[in-house]
C-alpha cells in the first residue's frame, strides 16, 4: 500500500515509516492563517486521522516561523458581517475550532515542531499537540490582545492547563513574547534543543513513538482529553463569541490598523 502524500497550496503532507508530517508552507507569510490556509490545514489533519499508515504526526512551520498567526493583510476569501467587519465566528467555528478538535481527538501522537515563533492562533495550534519541542531562537506568543482581540483557537483552556491561571492570565493579557528556554521553565513545552538540532531530535521522538504502542497512546489521550478537555467544544464556542464582540469593537480597527501601518495603537476601550 502506497503512503499518502499531499501538497496542497499551503501545506505538504507526507507520510514515511509511520511519521506523518504537516509543513505549514506559506513561508513568505511565516506561515500566517489566511482563508486557504485554514482549508489546507484542515483538509491534512482529517486525512492524517483517518491514514492508518500515519502513526505519529508532526506538525512544522516551513522557513523560519512556526506561524506568526492571522494573516491581517490577506482577508482573502473571508467572511464578512453586515457591518464589514471579518466574520471571525465563521472562520472559527466552521474552520479553525475544527483542526483543533480533529487533534485532541486524533487516536495517535501529535507532536508540535516549533521551529521559529508561535503566535496568535499559531501559538494556539502548538498548545493544541500532545507534545511541543522547540528550537531554542524561537517563542510563543498571544498576540490577541495586542490589536484589541482575546485568545482563540482554544488558547484560553490549553493555556491554564499547561502553566496554571497566573502566567495564563500574564500571557493573554500583557501579550509579551515567551522564549523557548522560558516556555520550557513554566511547563507550557516539553524540550527544547538547539537550532541546528530541531530536525533530528524531532525525528528521533518521531520514530520512537511511531514504533511504540499506538493503542496505548490513543488511551492516554482520551484520558487526559476526559479530565481536562472535556467542556472543550463549550469553551470553543464561548471563545468564539467573544472574538466576535471583540471583532466588532472600536479598539479591533484600531489595533488591526496600527498593526498594518506599523505605528502605536491608540485605544478608546469602545
Amino acid at each position: 500500500m502506497s503512503e499518502p502524500n499531499m501538497q496542497l497550496e499551503t501545506v505538504n503532507v507526507r507520510v514515511s515509516d509511520g511519521v506523518a508530517t504537516i509543513e505549514l508552507n506559506r513561508p513568505q507569510a511565516l506561515n500566517a492563517w489566511n482563508h486557504q490556509f485554514g482549508t489546507d490545514l484542515l483538509a491534512a489533519v482529517r486525512l492524517l486521522a483517518a491514514e492508518e499508515q500515519a502513526r505519529v504526526v508532526v506538525i512544522t512551520g516551513a522557513g523560519r516561523a512556526f506561524s506568526s498567526g492571522a494573516d491581517l493583510k490577506d482577508v482573502s476569501g473571508g467572511q464578512t458581517t453586515p457591518n464589514g467587519r471579518p466574520d471571525v465566528y465563521s472562520t472559527l467555528t466552521e474552520r479553525y475550532h475544527p483542526i483543533m478538535e480533529t487533534i485532541r481527538e486524533m487516536p495517535k501522537p501529535v507532536l508540535a515542531a516549533v521551529n521559529g515563533p508561535a503566535v496568535g492562533i499559531g501559538c494556539s495550534l502548538a498548545l493544541c499537540c500532545d507534545l511541543i519541542i522547540a528550537s531554542e531562537s524561537a517563542y510563543f506568543l498571544l498576540a490577541f490582545v495586542n490589536i484589541g482581540l482575546v485568545p482563540d483557537g482554544g488558547s484560553s483552556l490549553f493555556l491554564p492547563s499547561r502553566i496554571g491561571m497566573t502566567r495564563a492570565m500574564e500571557m493573554a493579557m500583557l501579550g509579551e513574547r515567551i522564549a523557548a528556554a522560558q516556555a520550557l521553565e513554566w511547563g507550557l513545552i516539553n524540550r527544547v534543543v538547539g537550532d541546528g538540532e530541531l530536525d533530528a531530535q524531532v525525528a528521533e521522538l518521531a520514530a520512537r513513538l511511531a514504533s511504540g504502542p499506538t493503542r496505548s497512546y490513543a488511551g492516554t489521550k482520551r484520558q487526559l482529553n476526559n479530565w481536562l478537555y472535556a467542556r472543550m467544544d463549550e469553551q470553543l464556542e464561548l471563545e468564539a463569541q467573544i472574538q466576535r464582540e471583540m471583532a466588532g469593537s472600536d479598539d479591533f480597527l484600531e489595533g488591526a490598523m496600527a498593526f498594518v501601518e506599523k505605528r502605536p495603537a491608540r485605544y478608546s476601550g469602545r
